[in-house]
């Protein structure tokens, strides 16, 4: 009920009604409410108008504060800082990466991943070839996996102490030790995103991100409305599951869930849209947001992450959790 009502007030001001905050809530029920939340949400105009003061160039973020940019070309890692509206660059330093180029595919090939990735946690027991501590990537990502790769133990580490090593890794990343340290204390993992890509050239277009977010609403409406069609619009060919589950096997579980006709409730939050590097150059991104979602008979409250290309002035989802 709490959540209705701060539904309600934010009708109330994000359609600038004219009437009151009890006429609104007398006049209407809490899911007419939510479909005019929804509606609102899915027009470009609201998004324009929303973010007409923010810095988009690196992407959008809501919940993720700290930008680990890792450009493989220059050998470099940039740290940016989100205050307010904008993204501050707070740290660089050069780095090693993996002996060989391109991007990781396997167990073994002595390259660094392209892509995104969380940073899990600090470890500080490890061998001293490794420096001081090392923070552990997420590799392999989702995406990673529906696309069959393999490895692990991708870090971001220290270098001995006393004695010299070659100028690669095997695919981490690797600072001086001074440089980690300094990069550990000005960032908080929780809310950190690492992106690795081969070049610098991630700039974002304001249009792509308005054009994403108001898609993620129309999606998000087909999904309310068991409209199987239009929700399935938004899937690509190729979409496959980390776990291997493809396109045919998701419209399968899909028709018998949205054949129920069930009254859903979705909220989204907390929503990050990171542009994905990537050899093809294609325009890639990678949505993580939480998700509230209730039918009378299944309740989930928890992460998700999409995994999209950007076509057509919407998107096609590659991959899912």
């Amino acid at each position: 009920m709490k959540l209705y009502i701060l539904m309600i007030f934010l009708t109330v001001v994000i359609l600038n009604a004219d009437e009151n905050f009890w006429d609104i809530y007398r006049k209407n029920t809490p899911q007419k409410l939510e479909k005019m939340l929804n509606h609102k949400l899915s027009t470009k105009e609201y998004w324009k108008d929303y973010l007409k003061d923010k810095d988009l160039s690196k992407g959008y973020y809501e919940s993720i504060n700290y930008i680990l940019l890792c450009n493989k070309d220059l050998k470099q890692i940039v740290t940016y800082k989100k205050d307010k509206n904008y993204f501050n660059k707070i740290f660089s330093s050069t780095i090693i990466i993996g002996k060989n180029q391109g991007n990781k595919s396997k167990e073994g090939d002595l390259k660094t991943p392209v892509g995104v990735y969380n940073i899990i946690k600090k470890i500080s027991n490890i061998e001293p070839f490794y420096g001081p501590f090392a923070l552990v990537t997420s590799y392999p990502n989702n995406y990673d996996k529906s696309l069959g790769k393999t490895g692990h133990g991708i870090w971001l580490h220290g270098v001995p102490q006393d004695k010299k090593r070659d100028p690669y890794s095997k695919g981490c990343i690797v600072l001086n030790n001074n440089s980690l340290k300094d990069l550990y204390k000005k960032i908080d993992l929780k809310k950190t995103i690492l992106i690795i890509g081969e070049d610098d050239n991630l700039m974002v277009d304001r249009d792509i991100i308005v054009d994403i977010l108001s898609s993620l609403y129309l999606w998000k409406i087909s999904w309310i409305n068991s409209d199987l069609e239009k929700y399935l619009s938004y899937y690509d060919k190729d979409f496959k599951r980390a776990n291997g589950v493809d396109l045919d096997k998701f419209i399968a579980h899909k028709k018998k869930i949205f054949a129920k006709q069930e009254q859903k409730s979705i909220i989204f939050s907390n929503i990050n849209i990171i542009p994905y590097p990537n050899e093809l150059d294609r325009k890639l991104f990678k949505i993580l947001l939480y998700e509230r979602y209730h039918t009378k008979n299944y309740t989930f409250n928890g992460k998700k992450e999409l995994y999209i290309e950007f076509k057509n002035h919407s998107f096609k989802i590659l991959s899912e959790n």
